[in-house]
């Protein structure tokens, strides 16, 4: 009976065990190579190793691909290819954002929300405004503001004389991150120093007859509070799917009849996030019995009196759901943060910000390539060399704790099936874009030898025919990144077996 193995299942048995190696029938032809007995099974494996260069062929991916991987300890460059081309990292960026926010802000780093009382307080009495001023948290939700609202009741406050005013100015106003991004894709909100729920609305739709009812909610794992500054209309038609615009500072959406189906949901983005953490936030207030005015939007944050507060979870926990999730409004808030408290000044815009994390990388790493446009990758300007990037993980290996934040990455069979007890350990982080993937992080072999390495590929002449419109799901995108994924793995899997002890 003859049993088929498969290449990566003698990868695996090699990087774990000794390899024995049978003799072979007589070849009717002259050999190419000696036939001289090698050594060990190792060795032999060493030399059958498809070349990097083959590896890239056989993905079919077009456009260019680049990689660089060394060994952590000697800091030694094993192996490089395209080491000069800048390519878009992607969310790999948020490896390096990071790295930026651990060091400039710390990882025991607390983002505070704060309710302010102006005009002074007696008797449970606002005499003046109410401030729900934000301090830049980017993992504030609909729990935290139901929270916030209990500890108003709990200090004693049952009546607001004057105005609810909802701040943001801790950082600067960005209404979306990626302006070439479809209007519908949450993954593209508002930025702000007051965001609710990763700038997002859950929409949500039911079908009864030839009638459709929709919800716009604030939601969460215990609350579900409706919002009116954002407003969902449902008109006859089948393209475009999704309608937005920003009507009497309200944002305004309209969704095709013909694709919504008997009922379904998603989240939208928020271009409006004061007035939707104040909106939800005034809803859990009139639940204690503190009725506040429709919240209003302040420029200027005013002196007064801290009543109640809520602080996030340590820094190096945001950022480790961050690398894990790749969010890309936690990249760009911690980002803008660490610009804010490293400058002393606040940027204009998320490129201004960018820059500056450029600078220090310059400053920190010697990188040379690295020339962001954001903190998430989200935008497609972004630029970095797989050098660089291997480079600056390679230093901050030692100095950051950014390794211990990073996920583990899969590797899969032939048939893409996880295969949980591969005896190579990866943490890394991905990016993806439409025809763009990357991937950078560590490789622990089970010899104890540890690798760093980045892996980008793209396809810019695909990139370039998609409308704004196929951004989201564009056509060939799943199976391209599908072949893309496959090189990563049958990259770090040479690797594995070129490099070890």
């Amino acid at each position: 009976m003859t049993k088929e193995i498969s290449r990566r299942g003698f990868l695996r048995a090699a990087l774990t065990s000794s390899v024995v190696l049978a003799a072979g029938p007589v070849l009717a032809n002259p050999p190419e190579r000696s036939l001289r007995p090698i050594a060990r099974g190792t060795d032999f494996l060493k030399q059958i190793q498809t070349p990097a260069e083959a590896l890239i062929r056989q993905a079919k991916l077009g456009g260019d691909v680049a990689f660089s991987v060394a060994d952590v300890k000697t800091g030694h460059v094993l192996e490089e290819y395209n080491a000069t081309l800048g390519q878009p990292p992607a969310s790999v960026a948020k490896a390096l954002t990071a790295a930026y926010a651990l060091e400039t802000l710390g990882p025991g780093h607390h983002f505070v929300t704060r309710l302010i009382a102006t005009g002074g307080i007696s008797d449970g009495v606002i005499a003046g405004d109410l401030v729900l001023a934000g301090g830049g948290d980017p993992d504030l939700d609909t729990d935290g503001l139901a929270a916030l609202a209990a500890d108003l009741k709990a200090a004693g406050i049952r009546e607001v004389k004057g105005a609810f005013k909802v701040w943001g100015g801790a950082l600067p106003d960005v209404r979306t991150i990626d302006t070439g991004q479809p209007d519908h894709v949450s993954y593209s909100p508002a930025v702000s120093g007051l965001n609710l729920n990763y700038n997002r609305v859950h929409f949500e739709w039911r079908r009864s007859g030839g009638t459709y009812t929709v919800t716009m909610e604030g939601r969460s794992e215990a609350h579900r509070p409706a919002v009116q500054f954002a407003r969902m209309a449902v008109e006859a038609r089948s393209l475009p799917v999704y309608t937005y615009a920003d009507t009497g500072g309200r944002d305004e959406w309209t969704v095709a009849k013909g694709a919504l189906g008997d009922g379904g949901a998603r989240w939208l983005p928020v271009r409006k996030p004061e007035l939707y953490a104040g909106e939800v936030f005034q809803t859990f207030a009139r639940s204690h019995g503190i009725v506040l005015k429709t919240p209003e939007i302040l420029r200027d944050l005013p002196e007064g009196e801290t009543v109640a507060s809520h602080e996030s979870a340590p820094l190096r926990i945001i950022l480790r759901e961050m690398l894990k999730w790749s969010t890309n409004l936690t990249a760009e808030t911690v980002g803008l943060a660490s610009t804010i408290k490293r400058t002393g000044t606040q940027p204009k815009d998320l490129r201004e910000s960018a820059a500056a994390m450029n600078a220090w990388a310059r400053e920190r790493f010697g990188l040379t390539s690295m020339a962001f446009v954001d903190h998430s990758g989200l935008g497609e300007d972004s630029r970095i060399s797989a050098p660089d990037m291997r480079a600056a993980l390679g230093h901050l290996r030692e100095t950051s704790g950014l390794k211990a934040l990073m996920k583990p990455f899969h590797f899969r069979d032939e048939q893409r099936r996880p295969m949980p007890d591969h005896p190579v350990e990866v943490h890394a982080k991905t990016g993806t874009l439409n025809f763009v993937s990357g991937l950078a992080g560590y490789v622990d072999l089970p010899d104890g030898t540890e690798l760093v390495f980045a892996i980008f590929a793209s396809n810019e002449a695909e990139r370039a025919k998609l409308s704004r419109d196929e951004r989201e799901r564009p056509p060939g995108g799943a199976a391209w990144n599908a072949r893309a994924k496959s090189l990563q793995q049958g990259l770090i899997e040479r690797w594995s077996v070129l490099y070890g002890a």
